[in-house]
């Protein structure tokens, strides 16, 4: 697996699963949005995260920071950028890159800051923006990245009845992962530009033809979201709180998942 840290001394990649677009504009592609502010611009530069974040900017001075703050581990700070987990010491000189987990508690301690970053960046998207199939009292809600050709998305969406009888709602956001020059792009376009956008992701998923259409959406926006959090292939399903799924999952065994994360979270 290529290291994050490569990546950071040259420019963050697609991730792993989407082409690197073609030159040109593909039809309903966006300009790139101004990058948003993030927590590396507020650091002090005369502090622990000032120093972290600078560091970090050595490497790469394009690189934006979603987190910075105490690492589990004294003498280092801990900052999320990309969808990754860096820790970097205190004085700003040595950077680790990995997991870190607590041998005692059983428990990946690097997932409870990437987590709360994702929570909160997709928590930023609009109720309108996103594509929502859900039961009448959902007791769970996941966000999934999708994409209209891979096929583990279009299984998911095949069972999407059965994910709202275990009381789950979808709440999808697009990730053409070919790109935005892409024909897929222009689809996912299409798709969120129609009248009734549930049946035309659903006709779309089925190589049912959905008539092509133009107009302000969100789908760049999902997709520049989706590389900030990290995704690394579709459909990427992720919780409440933030915990990224590991790809799909059938009905039963999400709702289990989400029953067990609520067990834990009560248990501390």
């Amino acid at each position: 697996m290529k290291s994050f840290l490569f990546v950071l001394l040259g420019a963050f990649s697609l991730s792993a699963c989407a082409q690197s677009p073609a030159p040109g504009n593909g039809e309903g592609a966006a300009e790139p949005a101004p990058a948003p502010a993030t927590a590396g611009d507020e650091a002090d530069a005369g502090t622990a995260d000032g120093r972290a974040v600078a560091a970090i900017r050595k490497l790469n001075p394009q690189v934006a920071v979603d987190r910075v703050g105490a690492a589990p581990i004294d003498g280092f700070r801990e900052v999320v950028v990309g969808g990754q987990v860096l820790y970097v010491s205190d004085d700003g000189r040595y950077l680790l890159q990995g997991s870190l987990f607590d041998i005692e508690a059983r428990k990946d301690l690097s997932q409870a800051g990437l987590a709360e970053v994702r929570r909160e960046l997709i928590a930023e998207v609009p109720r309108s923006d996103r594509i929502v199939f859900a039961p009448d009292d959902p007791e769970y809600t996941v966000t999934v990245f999708t994409d209209v050709e891979c096929g583990y998305c279009r299984k998911l969406h095949q069972e999407i009845a059965e994910y709202n009888r275990q009381g789950i709602a979808i709440e999808y956001l697009a990730f053409p992962r070919m790109g935005p020059a892409s024909p897929d792009f222009a689809e996912m376009v299409s798709v969120w530009c129609a009248e009734d956008r549930r049946q035309a992701l659903t006709d779309a998923k089925s190589d049912k033809r959905v008539p092509k259409r133009n107009c302000t959406n969100p789908v760049a926006m999902h997709y520049a979201l989706g590389q900030r959090i990290g995704l690394t292939g579709t459909p990427m399903i992720v919780t409440e709180s933030g915990v990224q799924m590991p790809g799909y999952m059938p009905p039963k065994a999400l709702r289990e998942a989400l029953e067990q994360l609520d067990a834990e979270a009560v248990g501390g």
